[in-house]
């Protein structure tokens, strides 16, 4: 705004009327024309500008550009183009003609600038109408870069001067604040840096080099595209900046950077300028062998296409908006002569350039062409980027923007509002119409193109984001052609805007084989990534998952844990049912503990029947047949319950295991107390004057009976209040599930354990007391070691119950049974049996021999103990009998 301040200067005379002088030399358009309404048009016809360094003691001179831009003097020539095929269409701005006002920005702000100001003003010195608001122009076509378009949007936004960009993306331009005015044909970068991430993502690229122009079109794309390309898991190993200013020594720094980079995928958001610097230093430097992804600026630029560039560049990946078909206008472009116009200097300069002479009949001083021509030359003959219409995006993109204008002014002068109704109100004159009722219907235009293409603009000004993905491949002749292998529609949801097509793509080099740009190798299933300290998060170490925890995919960056009922396989890689431990009848140790149990019955089956069969001896029944029988029965359920301990655990097994165990040893211990306690009453009793037994029959019976009805009661509360039940444990080890039964109650378990350990401790207290009775006639000594076996297994048993993982707790507790059991059928019945079989007549002997020397003690005694002495013999002989 501080060159409009200085360009013009308002004074106000003494008779009310403002004048408008304009301060300094006016910038003249380089293709003009005459029409009933002026719209501009800003290109940057000239690639660079010839700036003097001011000295500050003179004016400076005026701008000089160089290096004609044979593609933006083709966008020119296509606005000149859609204007006049308008101008000759009765359906749109009948009766209305377009003139045009087409400026050279070269490149640069600075001249950018100056077109800017041109287009608000005009040309005339003194301009009273421009003080009152009515600019030059209605609307702008341009620019083709995103800085010099930002300059003329500034500019012009303030007078509500559209400006319609073909070729500007910086996403900062559709800041509806700062660019109120702005418009575009062509999709934000925004978009395209979503799309160019998701690209360089789904080709697996995660270590990628970027270099960009030093402007707000490569500087705003790339960190848009750095943005999401690290959400995706994409890392930039490095990022350089350059401008086609640059000296050569910096852009050969920059070609060094890339050389010496680790990946080899190389982003390239640089405008076409930028590119040709870039890529001349990179041929130089002979760098090859790198998968290019390049922005739309540069990836279709046809002009690239040689042999020479595509040693570089083949195989390059980009998107680009859809070409398109403009009937009449290669007809147009080739009619184009110098002298249909003999004064414009940039026609002439057009034509000496293309063909590489000097016009003879211009007046223009001598050029460097030796060769002379006379423009009757044919422009169908050469082959450049001025004649090339085989790829018209960017051209779409201008010829769009004519119609756009177009139909905003025809909208405005027919009174039609955004809905198509007529609307009083809107309609204007159009020597009276300004740029403020053209700017209101440009945000509301909605058209279809002859092509059948929908033309409309969002709230921000810009189109709907549609591209194609092209890859550069070369044909049978060896002809680079932009192939298009993929799709990206902004408008669709996230998961289906981009779509790869089925052909085939040309990677680096002509390769067929996809290039790997990463900066660590995959990690596989089983390993999970480790970030290195320093480096980017796309650098790591593998590093494997630790037990009960996977990865299942590729670069996992975290291992999962299992649920609690599986675990990691060997591989790591996932989850699978944990092994299931029980102590089993299939295995080694269910099979050797079901042999002992089943040894253990059939020895006990065997004392019976032995006893049975010498049922009538003396040493049988000095033995008490009852409760030998009994204690036999009860040792044969306690061999049998061993085995409810072995197989899987169910609901009935558990509360079977441990009550039948509980009762079934209560049993035995009861049977054993009874004999104890009738041989110790037998040889003990010191009541007098008595002669019935202390211990009969039926007492034993009710002894018994009464200690096992009381350890059934424990075993009936227990299961009443928290019986047993079958328990999942997967805390003690954390590879396999322990199948095994809950205690429930662990009070229960511990009383009925603890009630066994009592009938045993009474049993060895009486045994012990019993000890030194006659041999053959009491079994207190057998009894005594019996116990000390049963008590020394229980008290072991306690520790190792407690410390024994898994089955081994089972395996325990099954060992303590049958070790408890077989010492009570060895320490009691084995001898009576070994005596039974192999020394029948020895019981006789023993007996005669007592009772002769009992009854010869008791007649030397006196009167109250020798009464007492025949009771004891009473007794004896009774239990002799039973």
């Amino acid at each position: 705004m501080l060159m409009f301040g200085i360009m013009l200067l308002c004074s106000f005379e003494t008779k009310g009327e403002t004048n408008c002088n304009m301060i300094g030399k006016p910038e003249y358009p380089l293709l003009s024309n005459d029409g009933d309404i002026i719209i501009g048009g800003a290109f940057s016809i000239h690639s660079k500008i010839n700036l003097e360094i001011p000295s500050f003691t003179k004016k400076p001179q005026h701008l000089m550009c160089t290096s004609l831009n044979l593609q933006e003097f083709h966008f020119a020539q296509t606005m000149i183009f859609a204007i006049e095929e308008i101008n000759n269409k009765s359906s749109l701005l009948p009766n209305i003609s377009i003139g045009y006002q087409i400026f050279d920005s070269c490149g640069s702000t600075l001249a950018s600038m100056r077109s800017s100001m041109s287009l608000i003003n005009g040309q005339e010195m003194t301009a009273e109408q421009t003080c009152f608001g009515k600019t030059a122009v209605k609307a702008i076509i341009g620019e083709s870069e995103s800085s010099s378009t930002i300059v003329l949007s500034r500019a012009t936004g303030p007078f509500k001067i559209p400006v319609i960009s073909h070729f500007a993306t910086c996403a900062c331009l559709s800041n509806r604040k700062q660019f109120p005015s702005f418009f575009r044909t062509i999709p934000s970068d925004y978009y395209q840096s979503r799309a160019l991430a998701q690209l360089v993502k789904h080709f697996g690229w995660t270590w990628v080099g970027a270099v960009r122009s030093d402007n707000d079109y490569g500087n705003n794309g790339l960190a848009t595209f750095v943005d999401v390309a690290e959400r995706e898991g994409v890392c930039i190993e490095y990022s350089e900046a350059i401008l086609r200013t640059n000296t050569k020594e910096k852009i050969a720094k920059v070609v060094e950077v890339i050389k010496k980079g680790s990946a080899k995928v190389l982003m390239a958001f640089l405008a076409q300028g930028e590119m040709d610097v870039l890529l001349e230093e990179t041929i130089r430097q002979n760098v090859t062998g790198l998968q290019w992804v390049g922005s739309e600026s540069w990836i279709t630029a046809k002009y690239l296409a040689t042999e020479r560039v595509s040693k570089v560049l083949a195989g390059a990946l980009g998107f680009t908006i859809s070409k398109s078909k403009i009937p009449g206008l290669k007809q147009f472009l080739l009619k184009v002569n110098p002298s249909q116009n003999p004064s414009n200097s940039l026609l002439r300069e057009f034509w000496e350039t293309t063909f590489g002479c000097h016009l003879s009949f211009t007046i223009s001083p001598k050029t460097e062409y030796d060769k002379y021509c006379d423009g009757s030359e044919n422009l169908s003959n050469v082959s450049n980027a001025y004649t090339d219409v085989s790829e018209l995006r960017i051209s779409n993109n201008v010829y769009k923007a004519v119609y756009t204008i177009a139909h905003a002014l025809h909208n405005t002068l027919t009174c039609k509002s955004s809905n198509g109704i007529l609307n009083n109100s809107t309609c204007r004159e159009k020597d009276l119409m300004i740029s403020s009722q053209v700017l209101k219907s440009l945000q509301n235009v909605n058209f279809t193109m002859a092509s059948g293409e929908r033309v409309y603009f969002d709230r921000n000004g810009d189109p709907t984001a549609r591209y194609e993905l092209v890859n550069w491949q070369k044909n049978e002749a060896g002809v680079t052609n932009f192939i298009t292998v993929g799709h990206y529609d902004a408008s669709l949801p996230s998961e289906q805007q981009f779509v790869m097509n089925s052909a085939n793509i040309a990677w680096a080099g002509d390769s067929h084989m996809k290039p790997r740009s990463v900066c660590s190798e995959s990690c596989q299933p089983g390993f999970r990534q480790a970030v290195i300290k320093g480096r980017p998060v796309c650098c790591f170490e593998c590093v494997r998952c630790p037990s009960g925890e996977i990865s299942n995919m590729t670069d996992s960056a975290e291992c999962i844990k299992c649920p609690s009922e599986f675990w990691s396989n060997e591989n790591l890689s996932m989850c699978v049912p944990k092994k299931v431990e029980f102590l089993s009848f299939e295995e080694n140790m269910g099979i050797l503990l079901t042999a002992f149990s089943l040894s253990g019955v059939s020895l006990t089956i065997a004392v019976a029947l032995v006893y049975y069969h010498f049922m009538d001896t003396p040493l049988v029944k000095a033995s008490n047949t009852e409760l030998s029988f009994l204690l036999l029965f009860s040792l044969t359920l306690c061999f049998l319950c061993s085995l409810t301990f072995i197989g899987r655990p169910t609901e009935w097994s558990c509360m079977l295991r441990h009550t039948a165990f509980g009762i079934t040893f209560a049993l035995c211990m009861s049977c054993v107390l009874a004999r104890t306690i009738a041989v110790v009453m037998a040889f003990k009793a010191t009541v007098p004057g008595t002669s019935v037994p202390q211990c009969s029959l039926p007492l034993q019976r009710t002894g018994v009976f009464c200690c096992t009805l009381f350890q059934s009661i424990i075993c009936i509360l227990w299961l009443l209040l928290a019986p047993p039940m079958p328990y999942k444990n997967i805390s003690h080890s954390v590879d396999k599930i322990i199948l095994e039964c809950d205690l429930g109650s662990a009070v229960g378990f511990w009383a009925v354990l603890g009630y066994i350990g009592i009938l045993a401790f009474l049993c060895f207290i009486l045994a012990f007391l019993a000890r030194k009775l006659p041999d053959n006639f009491n079994e207190a000594k057998f009894i005594t070691f019996s116990m000390l076996i049963f008590c020394a297994v229980w008290i072991t048993f306690i520790p190792a119950y407690v410390s024994s993982p898994g089955k081994f707790t089972v395996a325990v507790e099954i060992f303590a049974i049958l070790a408890s059991s077989f010492g009570l059928l060895f320490c009691i019945f084995t001898p009576k049996c070994y005596i039974i079989i192999f020394k029948p007549e020895q019981p006789l002997q023993k007996k005669h021999m007592y009772f002769t020397c009992a009854k010869h003690m008791c007649s030397h005694v006196q009167n109250t103990s020798a009464h007492m002495c025949k009771t004891h013999l009473l007794t004896l002989d009774h239990m002799w009998h039973m």
